[in-house]
């Protein structure tokens, strides 16, 4: 038995998070409302990493093929030596890949996947879309959930699901943990025209060149028409920043010790901005009655195992199916913070771990980092990614010949 609600759920913020949940919802017959601080609905930020669990969560979504349609399916995730200049290994993304997860990997531009779900949103009737909403705090009595607006307005629904990111007000009303740990690690990120990525870069992949304290990552975008760019450097500041334009030579600061072909990267990007990443310890207090966290709200991470949006979407359709199938909104909240809370924590925890382990290591940690990666066979790497990409995945008795893929 699905849940019953005479007013609509509330959802605070309309980012990916948001805008999935609202679909959830609405494929269990569950009316919402989605509250967007700023005054128009967008999405911030270039490219994106969508592993397969992500598309897991778009069929289940019945958003699969829209999904797709902006998408840049990339050949392989490839590991260079930021030092050496050389490959240490590679993930092949191939038909043996996908047959395995049963989807493909792929990266899209974040504002397309964001416009393609304001889309969907704006075609259900169950969807309302309303700008220019900051939800500050929330009340409740049992029975509904009053949402508090900057500008003193109010909303009431039945429940209330906040999306609002890292730095969410219901969050702290809910959570009281503060500010956010500040990571010490510093990103720079620039969007070129595929044309200034030099010729023997242009790779069909997503790469990572690993360094002392320092990475860089690219990709292509956009039909091949840009390449997002990437940098992180572990500068150990202390104070989070999010957005700032910064001069072509700060950037390149941070990776004069890396090979040249690397540093050549950095030379063509322009309009740089930096942010320093910051994330939360995890907490299995998401839900305060008929207030339930989500996305960055719950569970904020570094960026390292590319999984921020896909642990969102895995949020939603987890939430929706949850709200689909148990009779009382308690018992669905219950639910939903049950199934989540261990699979996304260790996400956060091992996000940390990575970036300082097989990103960022030096000497000869280093070299254990590339003798262990490069002993892995590509069957290897599906088994170690198994927990990772295969959340959400078909049963395989639902599949025909084993794949749910399709072009």
């Amino acid at each position: 038995m699905a849940v019953t609600a005479q007013r609509p759920f509330l959802i605070a913020g309309g980012g990916i998070g948001g805008l999935a949940s609202a679909i959830s919802l609405a494929n269990h017959g569950v009316r919402s409302i989605v509250l967007e601080q700023a005054s128009q609905f967008g999405e911030i930020g270039a490219g994106i990493q969508l592993g397969p669990n992500a598309f897991n969560c778009f069929d289940a979504l019945g958003f699969g093929a829209k999904a797709r349609d902006g998408a840049v399916f990339i050949d392989k995730l490839r590991l260079m030596d930021a030092v050496a200049g050389e490959e240490i290994c590679h993930i092949p993304l191939d038909d043996a890949f996908r047959a395995h997860f049963s989807n493909p990997y792929a990266v899209v531009h974040r504002g397309d996947l964001h416009g393609a779900l304001l889309d969907a949103c704006n075609d259900s009737a169950l969807v309302e879309l309303r700008t220019s909403q900051r939800v500050c705090s929330y009340d409740q009595d049992g029975t509904t959930v009053t949402a508090r607006m900057a500008d003193d307005g109010v909303v009431t629904g039945a429940a209330l699901i906040a999306c609002d990111g890292l730095n969410s007000s219901i969050r702290q009303q809910l959570v009281g943990d503060g500010a956010p740990r500040v990571s010490g690690h510093t990103t720079y990120r620039s969007v070129i025209p595929t044309e200034q990525m030099p010729d023997d870069l242009r790779w069909n992949a997503a790469t990572l060149w690993a360094g002392p304290k320092c990475h860089i990552v690219h990709y292509p975008l956009k039909g091949w028409n840009v390449f997002n760019l990437v940098v992180t450097y572990h500068n150990d500041v202390t104070e989070a920043v999010a957005g700032q334009p910064v001069s072509k030579s700060e950037v390149q600061r941070g990776f004069e010790h890396i090979h040249p072909r690397a540093q050549q990267i950095i030379e063509h990007g322009n309009d740089w901005k930096l942010w320093v990443l910051c994330d939360r310890e995890p907490t299995a207090h998401w839900i305060d009655g008929r207030v339930a966290l989500l996305g960055d709200a719950a569970h904020p991470m570094l960026q390292y195992f590319a999984q921020g949006a896909c642990m969102a979407l895995e949020d939603a359709v987890c939430l929706g199916q949850m709200v689909g199938t148990h009779d009382t909104i308690d018992r669905a909240f219950a639910a939903y913070q049950q199934e989540r809370f261990a699979r996304t924590a260790r996400v956060q925890v091992m996000s940390r771990l990575i970036g300082d382990y097989i990103y960022h290591p030096a000497a000869g940690m280093a070299d254990l980092r590339n003798a262990t990666m490069q002993a892995k066979t590509p069957q290897d790497w599906f088994e170690t990614l198994d927990w990772l990409y295969g959340y959400g995945r078909p049963p395989q008795s639902s599949l025909q010949g084993g794949q749910a893929y399709v072009t």
